[in-house]
């Protein structure tokens, strides 16, 4: 791991990083996230009878979109071709949540992750705008980085 901030130049100031001459390789981000409700709310989301529709479908499509939109939210992030986003959304009915997994992958010169991190994010906010009528008590938790793979600094994967 480095011991400086990529995106500061010699005199601290903020850049966009100069990725032209990294090798293209494949690169891979697994992210999850977590939110807590309800056992009516998520019974309520997977009978599929939210007044605002499917849930889990559409949160599914605001990840995957979120994760072709990160540049435009994330200050000196490089837009990318995605070649593949997946979010993957598991009802844990024992702890009345659902666990969001998003998967990013390109062949590329830069990482997904941020990537990854704003699909699984944006996939809980969804889940949240959709049922907080029924539950504003739902806590989005567990944003973190699972797995990374790809580049120069090789495979990072959560303890």
């Amino acid at each position: 791991m480095s011991d400086r901030l990529t995106h500061l130049n010699a005199a601290g100031e903020a850049h966009m990083v100069d990725v032209s001459a990294k090798t293209e390789t494949e690169r891979v981000a697994r992210a999850g996230a977590r939110i807590l409700m309800q056992k009516a709310t998520l019974d309520l989301i997977l009978s599929g009878q939210a007044a605002k529709g499917d849930v889990l479908a559409t949160a599914r499509i605001a990840g995957i979109m979120a994760a072709k939109r990160t540049s435009d939210l994330i200050p000196l992030c490089h837009p990318l071709a995605l070649s593949q986003v997946t979010v993957e959304l598991t009802p844990d009915k024992t702890g009345n949540a659902i666990d969001i997994v998003a998967t990013c992958k390109l062949k590329g010169r830069t990482g997904v992750e941020m990537e990854a991190l704003t699909a699984a994010s944006v996939a809980a906010l969804t889940i949240y705008d959709m049922a907080k009528a029924v539950d504003r008590g739902m806590q989005i938790t567990d944003i973190r980085l699972l797995h990374k793979s790809g580049g120069k600094s090789g495979v990072f994967d959560a303890p």
